[in-house]
């Protein structure tokens, strides 16, 4: 069996945050995939709630300093990187004082999700990427988990197709139950437009809800995975009516559930 380069762009990874389907799925599923011969890199974001030194993490100095630009505005890019030793897995997290400072994740004190949510998942996919060119790495597969990484495959298929490191990638798209209740901001697919994406059904994204966000990124999936059972069903059945290689729930308890995956992706 061939290894393959995975690419993990991740919303949320245990330990670094509490214990959830999704952040327990991602440390599960890089480790499993590590352990099955693959070459893995992966990806979160470094929330302000993560403690770095109780956790190790450092910054990488020749990663970061880059300055990316959203709205006219330039933040800064930096790198920071810590490991789980009991995986041998090492983890990359995007970071940046405007996005990633405040003490909390996706959602303030009240529960209320924060206003600029779609800005910080526009930094973190670019900051992944830009960060993959600067290692050199080409990935044969990017496995985008959470909402908060869903446009990554935006930029793979839109702004950097002409790039050699990712000119052959395939990319999947889990489906997860992380659903944001509010849309995103009205200038979202203003926003996604300046960056370069240019597609006629961008016009989807005017009113960026969950469902809508996920039905314009499963048309640049090239395989779709249900990572819950809680998963949005009218996504599901969009994602079924597609005819693209979909993996359906697996649990992560199985024996085989984790070869499931591994398969999934040798066939893609």
């Amino acid at each position: 069996m061939a290894s393959r380069k995975i690419l993990y762009v991740c919303q949320e990874i245990m330990p670094y945050l509490p214990e959830t389907e999704l952040s327990a799925l991602c440390r599960q599923l890089a480790q499993a995939i590590q352990e099955r011969g693959n070459e893995i890199r992966t990806f979160m974001p470094r929330y302000g709630c993560i403690n770095e030194r109780r956790n190790q993490l450092h910054e990488v100095i020749r990663l970061s300093g880059m300055n990316l630009i959203i709205d006219d505005n330039d933040h800064q890019l930096i790198i920071k990187v810590a490991s789980i030793p009991s995986a041998r897995i090492q983890i990359y997290f995007i970071d940046n004082d405007d996005y990633f400072s405040r003490k909390a994740t996706l959602q303030d004190a009240e529960g209320e999700e924060f206003a600029d949510n779609d800005e910080r998942a526009i930094f973190f996919a670019r900051g992944v990427l830009e960060t993959v060119r600067k290692l050199n790495w080409s990935p044969t597969i990017v496995h985008c988990m959470g909402w908060m990484s869903a446009i990554t495959p935006i930029y793979l298929k839109k702004v950097f197709n002409d790039d050699p490191l990712f000119r052959d990638v395939k990319v999947v798209v889990s489906l997860c139950d992380d659903k944001f209740t509010k849309p995103l901001d009205s200038n979202f697919m203003e926003r996604i437009a300046n960056e370069g994406v240019e597609d006629e059904n961008l016009q989807e994204l005017s009113l960026p809800s969950h469902e809508n966000l996920y039905r314009f990124v499963i048309d640049y999936a090239d395989g779709i995975v249900v990572a819950s059972e809680k998963a949005d069903a009218a996504l599901v059945e969009y994602a079924r009516q597609s005819g693209k290689p979909m993996l359906e729930y697996q649990d992560p308890t199985s024996e085989e559930c984790f070869d499931n995956y591994n398969r999934f992706y040798e066939n893609l």
